[in-house]
């Protein structure tokens, strides 16, 4: 049976008051999405598809907003607390008689790592709760807690000793109401208090986000576990941040670091709040991307080049949108082989148009760029098979300083600029045929050595013996 999440989205976030006069605080748009939808969709990706929703204010509009949860590919419940003015306590309360086993409970305000909810919901169960908690220092509002080995000692916003912090995700089992119950019955109104129950009784225990490993291999970059409680305007400044900081990938050639990345910020934070797809975005720079090669072929060798600085600037885009929108999909999967596709197409163009001054030898040249590039590539693919920690580029120190300005697009369309600029095209190709040689020796020798040392090559016996 799959793990269903109960949602708290019954306040009415009165510090953002300007934005939830007259629309619930779990609505508030972040980068295109509402913070109850981020919620949903984190949750969906740690592969939890059901969802219990306990709304209070203004919860119609959040009803009518998320239906049954078919169009975020989920199954959503409601729960109507009338009570929502009293205490969030009340809210998970009403969930009791309709989870009967395990199940996450969440806030709809607070925006999180996907991986936090991946490892908590992988964790050993052995208390009737487990509160992910974090390690940095308290902030105004912040639930304190103080865990000892492993077990919650004392929970609230006031206490006087503490060591870390309650991040508003749990895995709890139904004993949980029980402790919830007891707080209620002494005149309590918040979680905390009947998480303070358990405490008192050795039945909850804490998950260190802080320990989850950070670095993320596709990404090629140390991500830290991050949450956030959104409670004011600039805590929604300060998450946009976060998040699109984080859907950039890492250890980048000098081109996209200090021109591609900021460009491409900028457009995926307007982007992110209009219904523009990552798919649409691929589509649209495969378009250009291909009237590129077709200017090239035709000779119009400037327009051709400046054209593709504007596809380099806009082919991160599409991915970070998907990131950021929590819209990954299958086709996506896809990206890199069609931008393989259209990259070399720019080279054989060019190739094509000079070899009617030059004859064979650019076709020739644009063909060894395209074998160096694929065994750079499946180079890439072979150490990650072997050694699946980290991608090649990342590896070592020597990796991530080649990886500046190795053979690859930014690096070859920087060539054909110069090139062109020179009266010179052909001496381009030259220069990328050159480099991509280097590049594919470098990659070649790099995987062959850390291969050979973690022992994944083994020699072969002689045929016949010795």
């Amino acid at each position: 049976m799959n793990m269903k999440a109960l949602i708290i989205a019954a306040g009415k976030g009165s510090r953002l008051e300007s934005l939830t006069k007259d629309e619930p605080k779990p609505l508030i748009q972040l980068l295109g999405l509402s913070l109850i939808e981020r919620v949903i969709l984190t949750a969906k990706q740690a592969g939890i598809n059901e969802f219990v929703i306990v709304v209070g204010y203004l919860g119609d509009k959040i009803k009518a907003e998320l239906e049954d949860g078919e169009r975020l590919g989920v199954k959503i419940n409601y729960i109507e607390n009338e009570e929502w003015e009293k205490g969030n306590v009340f809210s998970v309360l009403k969930a009791k008689e309709v989870l009967n086993e395990n199940f996450i409970l969440l806030m709809s305000d607070h925006i999180f790592d996907g991986g936090i909810l991946r490892e908590l919901i992988d964790s050993d169960m052995i208390s009737s709760l487990i509160l992910a908690i974090d390690r940095r220092k308290p902030l105004p509002g912040d639930t304190k807690v103080l865990e000892k080995n492993g077990k919650i000692v004392d929970i609230g916003k006031h206490i006087e000793e503490s060591n870390c912090i309650d991040t508003g995700i749990f895995l709890c089992s139904p004993k949980i109401f029980s402790y919830i119950e007891g707080a209620v019955e002494e005149g309590k109104t918040e979680l905390a208090d009947g998480i303070a129950k358990a405490a008192d009784n050795g039945d909850a225990e804490i998950f260190d986000i802080t320990q989850i490993n950070s670095y993320i291999p596709s990404m090629r970059k140390e991500i830290k576990a991050f949450w956030m409680d959104i409670d004011t305007k600039e805590d929604l400044i300060e998450a946009k941040r976060i998040l699109i900081e984080n859907a950039c990938k890492g250890r980048n050639d000098l081109l996209a670091t200090y021109v591609n990345k900021p460009i491409e910020n900028f457009i995926v934070s307007r982007l992110a709040n209009r219904r523009v797809t990552p798919n649409q975005v691929t589509v649209l720079i495969n378009i250009a991307a291909y009237a590129s090669a077709f200017l090239f072929l035709e000779g119009y060798l400037l327009f051709a080049s400046l054209l593709t600085f504007i596809v380099s600037f806009m082919d991160g885009v599409d991915g970070k949108l998907s990131r950021i929108k929590l819209a990954s999909s299958n086709i996506g999967k896809m990206e890199h082989a069609f931008d393989y596709l259209f990259e070399h197409s720019w080279y054989i163009a060019l190739a094509i148009y000079l070899s009617n001054t030059f004859g064979p030898m650019p076709v020739l040249l644009s063909t060894f760029i395209l074998l160096f590039d694929v065994f750079s590539d499946h180079c890439g693919s072979a150490f990650g098979k072997g050694i699946k920690n980290r991608p090649l580029h990342d590896y070592g120190r020597i990796e991530q300083l080649f990886r500046k300005f190795d053979g690859r697009k930014n690096s070859y369309i920087i060539f054909i600029l110069i090139g062109v600029l020179l009266n010179a095209p052909f001496w381009s190709l030259v220069a990328i045929f050159v480099w991509s040689l280097v590049s594919a020796i470098f990659y070649g020798s790099r995987t062959i050595l850390h291969l050979s040392r973690a022992g994944k090559l083994t020699p072969r016996t002689p045929i016949g013996g010795d």
